[in-house]
């Protein structure tokens, strides 16, 4: 089912819609969502120019596609974590190293995409982001409910963006394996977020449970 390709490709396991999202994510990481057409886009998956539009409304839409893919499984897995009865900080964890994986995992650094002037006009994608923003906040206000305000919302933004510093280190080609650098995002967000180092362990010990039970 679905539109013929343009030219036979080696079997992927993947169906056209996805061979398009592939193809997409290699080309913009690489060259840029501006410098990308949907012909290279279709070339690159296989498939005729025109099939892209059986898919997707346009390049935009591939584009969104992708930034809310950064996002989503992220959110699911923050929304989990804030009902679970497990100590906050190890949730917190958890929640840090789940997102710095799914940043820094993959054959394209997604997360790149993040960097792009387009990006700040996709309200789906912001929205999510900002959600997953807020999920940070409420449980670091677990962790250190004493906080003033002020400066519980600035340690949240901080621990938000110790996780997303992930993308920029990923652009290094002598980036830590993702297992080995989602674990330091996790502890290094996890000291921004105000626990001590002697508490790390065993934070980290069930953080670890709770990022595998997800």
């Amino acid at each position: 089912m679905g539109r013929p390709r343009a030219v036979a490709r080696p079997a992927s396991g993947l169906s056209p819609r996805e061979e398009v999202l592939a193809a997409a994510a290699e080309l913009f990481t690489a060259q840029g969502y501006s410098a990308t057409s949907t012909r290279e886009i279709a070339e690159r998956a296989g498939i005729r120019q025109a099939s892209i539009y059986h898919y997707f409304k346009g390049k935009e839409d591939i584009l969104a596609e992708l930034l809310e893919s950064t996002v989503r499984p992220s959110l699911e897995a923050a929304r989990a974590l804030l009902g679970s009865p497990a100590p906050a900080a190890s949730r917190l964890w958890a929640l840090c190293h789940r997102d710095a994986r799914l940043l820094c995992s993959g054959p394209h650094n997604l997360g790149a995409l993040y960097l792009l002037p387009e990006a700040d006009r996709f309200g789906v994608f912001q929205e999510l982001r900002s959600a997953l923003r807020d999920c940070y906040a409420d449980l670091l206000t677990a962790v250190a409910p004493g906080l003033p305000q002020a400066e519980r919302a600035v340690r949240a933004q901080l621990v938000f963006s110790v996780v997303e510093s992930v993308i920029l280190i990923r652009r290094d080609a002598s980036a830590p394996v993702p297992g080995t650098l989602a674990e330091a995002t996790a502890d290094a967000a996890l000291r921004v977020g105000g626990v001590a180092d002697g508490e790390l362990p065993a934070v980290r010990d069930l953080g670890r449970t709770l990022a595998a039970d997800g």
